[in-house]
């Protein structure tokens, strides 16, 4: 069995490759912050808020088994339609268990519109206990009220939502239990076949049986001369899963009539459901820990075919597989295609596929300037405009993934701080992390991540889940005095949700040269376990208003609005445009 300490010394030579190609590739550039005020702060108000319900995952100081490591995800979810976003948690366990009626639980706080959160778990009945993973958002049923899917080690759960704040477990019903002895991680409601029903898709880590499973001992199993959890080298990998919206309630396991166990990669975790082909039809990516990662690239027959390798983003730059994590999508450079930000293992650096079109990538790490930092261990990401300048940054969040790693001076410890990166308008990123706040300087052991607004007041927030510790709330606090446009979708031919829809928004700011067009997915699942708001957020800089928004719907329908008001949401559906809005006050923090 391989041990992960013999992995990375197999990619070593990349990786100090790759640090000499860092320092002749940077760019000059320096943040526009630099030296001075960013505009943009984020500071954990999680305590303050009431999110008051610890994450309990593993051993504390200790692990015997992978199980242990990989933590959870967390969602930032309107589950009650009132346009304020709340956010669920997902709860872990220990090895040993726990007396009956105080097993820890997933967490729904619901949000009081005033900055703060009220536990409303077991009014709404989501309360379960186990080893949960990640988490998605979607409306299956098209009744208006979108829907919980919740991932374990063992079996999922699928909660619906009855509309009255209540949640039915259907899990058995609708056929996506699965079986005990799967670990399954990130998912994603993604309607592949575009018939207006949600389809899931279920990405599996480890087939790992306890009872028989390595432990440190008996390898042994080494990171850096320490004894540490085995794999998931030498471990079987998990069989990704594909289930079919039947539209009477019930799904259908479709993973090997799909392709979808066609894959030249296993060991799966983060999950992205992307057009990245321009196609109209939405792809699905994976990242994999170990191996390659997986590009199912949607052959729009009902089919998938794993492209990773010849699209040039399942592997390190010099053909060697990563230990990959999170992922999420965004078009950076404003060219019309969807490009990819991946986590990875401490040693690497994260991933940044830049997409030529037709899902064709080249790696830009480092030419971006995403190269410097390979002390980190990145799991929760996302690209999102934290300053509304309309260009996606990047946020990536750390923290070991063994405990024992305290023992090392070597390391950067368990817990680690955060990395954010400014996007500079060029094609390359300036890394601002110690210029944006305590929220994202401060070390935390941090797992999942989910990107929102939770006090509507037009920038974006992050809500982070840790490993044995408490959540943390990234409120953003933005001074500089940018619009902005949210956009909620409602489909009627297309899934009630809208997931899937393709967005443009082009605005012409004053005394600006031209025309500037961004593009964004409305998207379930995503990041590492998680899921973002499902509302669409553009930055928008000094435009004064939105010139053309455009919503191309699965069904291929598209909606064409104009000169929509700024600093509003919109609430979109298929085939009327523009139904009613949400203003809230313009960012109160602006110009101070």
């Amino acid at each position: 069995m391989l041990s992960l300490e013999s992995v990375l010394a197999m990619a070593r030579p990349l990786w100090s490759r790759a640090g000499a190609q860092q320092k002749a590739a940077l760019p000059k550039d320096e943040a526009k912050g630099e030296g001075g005020d960013l505009g943009v702060s984020f500071l954990n108000v999680a305590r303050e808020s009431g999110l008051n319900a610890k994450t309990i995952f593993g051993g504390e100081h200790k692990n015997k088994y992978l199980l242990e490591t990989t933590g959870c995800g967390v969602a930032f979810y309107d589950y009650d339609n009132d346009g304020w976003l709340d956010i669920f948690l997902v709860n872990g366990t220990r090895l040993e268990g726990f007396p009956a009626r105080s097993e820890p639980t997933s967490h729904l706080f619901r949000n009081n519109r005033d900055g703060t959160f009220t536990d409303v778990t077991a009014k709404a009945g989501v309360a379960h206990s186990g080893w949960g993973q990640g988490v998605c958002v979607g409306d299956y049923d098209n009744d208006g009220w979108d829907d919980l899917f919740v991932t374990y080690f063992g079996k999922n759960v699928l909660y619906h939502n009855n509309g009255d704040g209540t949640f039915t477990d259907v899990s058995q019903k609708a056929g996506v239990a699965g079986k005990v002895a799967r670990w399954n991680t990130g998912c994603a409601f993604v309607d592949y076949d575009r018939d207006g029903r949600l389809d899931l898709f279920v990405a599996n880590y480890i087939d790992l049986d306890l009872a028989t499973a390595p432990v440190p001992e008996s390898g042994p199993c080494l990171y850096k001369s320490v004894m540490v959890a085995c794999g998931p080298p030498g471990l079987e990998g998990g069989k990704n899963i594909l289930y079919h919206n039947n539209g009477d309630g019930t799904f259908t396991d479709v993973s090997e009539a799909s392709g979808i166990l066609s894959a030249n990669g296993t060991y799966g975790l983060g999950v992205l459901t992307a057009d990245l082909d321009n196609d109209g039809w939405p792809d699905i990516y994976v990242a994999n820990d170990s191996t390659a990662s997986i590009l199912y690239q949607n052959k729009k027959n009902g089919k998938f075919q794993d492209i990773a390798i010849e699209a040039g983003c399942a592997l390190s730059p010099d053909g060697k597989p990563q230990a990959g994590m999170g992922i999420s999508a965004a078009d950076y450079d404003l060219d019309g295609n969807l490009d990819l930000i991946k986590t990875n293992f401490a040693g690497d650096t994260p991933s940044l596929y830049h997409n030529l079109g037709g899902a064709n990538f080249e790696d830009a790490t480092f030419t971006a300037g995403l190269g410097a930092h390979t002390q980190y261990l990145g799991w929760g990401c996302g690209f999102f405009d934290m300053d509304n300048d309309g260009w996606a940054d990047i946020l990536i969040c750390n923290g070991h993934v063994y405990p024992e790693v305290e023992q090392l001076k070597t390391e950067a410890g368990y817990a680690q701080r955060k990395l954010l990166y400014q996007n500079l308008h060029n094609g390359h990123f300036a890394d601002v992390s110690f210029q944006a706040g305590p929220g994202i300087s401060e070390p935390s052991p941090s797992r999942g991540a989910a990107f929102g607004d939770f006090d509507n007041d037009g920038d974006i927030d992050v809500v982070v889940n840790t490993v044995n510790d408490y959540p943390q709330l990234l409120r953003c606090d933005l001074k500089l005095d940018h619009n902005w446009i949210k956009i909620r979708t409602i489909g009627t031919k297309s899934n009630r949700s809208g997931i899937g829809a393709r967005l443009a928004c082009v605005t012409h700011a004053p005394g600006e040269p031209k025309p500037h067009r961004q593009i964004d997915e409305v998207r379930s699942g995503g990041g590492y376990f998680s899921q973002n708001d499902l509302r669409v957020h553009f930055g928008l800089g000094k435009a004064e208003k939105v010139d053309v928004l455009e919503v191309h719907w699965p069904s291929g329908q598209i909606d064409t609005l104009k000169d929509v008001k700024v600093n509003q949401v919109v609430f979109v559906k298929e085939g009327e445009g523009i139904t009613r809005t949400q203003q809230f006050a313009k960012n109160p923090k602006a110009g101070k």
